[in-house]
Parts: structure tokens; C-alpha cells; sequence
């Protein structure tokens, strides 16, 4: 087990280099401590605006910032227009649904039109489709110069 008084002596005998590695140490940088003690409210007004500006462009275009809010606001009010066209489009249907199960006439129409319905001793007539337009030759002229 080693001597604590051999130990205690051997940190008295290194105090004198201590102290003078530590007065050495002030020495060198008292410059900068007197130059800090005259400065410092220059130094905390200028870190305090680092900050603040920091701050503010953090709230600007962070993840959450003000740029972001407007395009999610932009998103929900599209979203809201759409949701209420679709409202809209829905009360139509509806409407159309309850007209087709209530009124025979409108039945009647659509199956005439669509379905090509007709009463008893009626005759359609029908009339071709016309012809498709022939070719202007066109096509061929740009081949033959190629």
C-alpha cells in the first residue's frame, strides 16, 4: 500500500511548477479577459440578435414554420372545396334517384332514348351514320417526298 505522506510530499514539491504554469497561464491570457470584461455587452447584444434571428427563421421555414402552415391551410381549403362539390354532387344524385323512382314519365324517356323502348304499333325509323370522309391524300404526298 503506498505512503499517503510520500504522496502529500510529492504534490508540495510539484506546487511551485503548478503555480507558476498557472501565473504563466494568466499572464498569457489576460489580454483576452480585459478585452471580454470591456466588450461583453457587445458580445451578448450581438449573440442575443444570432438568436433572435435564428429563432425567427426557424419559425419561418421550419418544419412547422409559417411557409408550411400556408400550404397545409391552401391543402385544407382545396380539400373543403372539393368535399362540398362532392356534397353538392351527391344532393343531385340523390334528387335524381328519388325523380326515377317516383316519376313514370321521366322512366318512360329514358327508356325510350336509351334503351330504344317503343309502344306497341310505334315504328322508329333510323338513320345511318354518315360515311367517313375520305382520305385528302395528303398523308400520301408527304410519303412520296420522303
Amino acid at each position: 500500500m503506498p505512503d499517503p505522506e510520500r504522496g502529500f510530499r510529492a504534490v508540495a514539491e510539484q506546487a511551485p511548477r503548478a503555480e507558476a504554469l498557472a501565473a504563466r497561464w494568466i499572464e498569457r491570457t489576460r489580454p483576452v479577459w480585459l478585452w471580454l470584461g470591456r466588450e461583453w455587452r457587445r458580445i451578448g447584444t450581438a449573440a442575443a440578435a444570432l438568436l433572435i434571428v435564428g429563432v425567427l427563421l426557424h419559425a419561418a421555414f421550419g418544419d412547422n414554420g409559417i411557409v408550411v402552415y400556408r400550404q397545409k391551410r391552401a391543402e385544407m381549403q382545396g380539400l373543403r372545396d372539393e368535399v362540398d362539390r362532392l356534397q353538392k354532387e351527391n344532393s343531385q344524385y340523390a334528387e335524381r334517384i328519388q325523380q326515377l323512382k317516383s316519376n313514370h314519365e321521366i322512366i318512360e324517356k329514358i327508356a325510350r332514348e336509351q334503351l330504344h323502348y317503343t309502344r306497341k304499333g310505334e315504328v322508329v325509323f333510323w338513320a345511318p351514320p354518315p360515311p367517313p370522309k375520305p382520305p385528302t391524300g395528303r398523308a400520301e404526298k408527304i410519303n412520296q417526298t420522303k
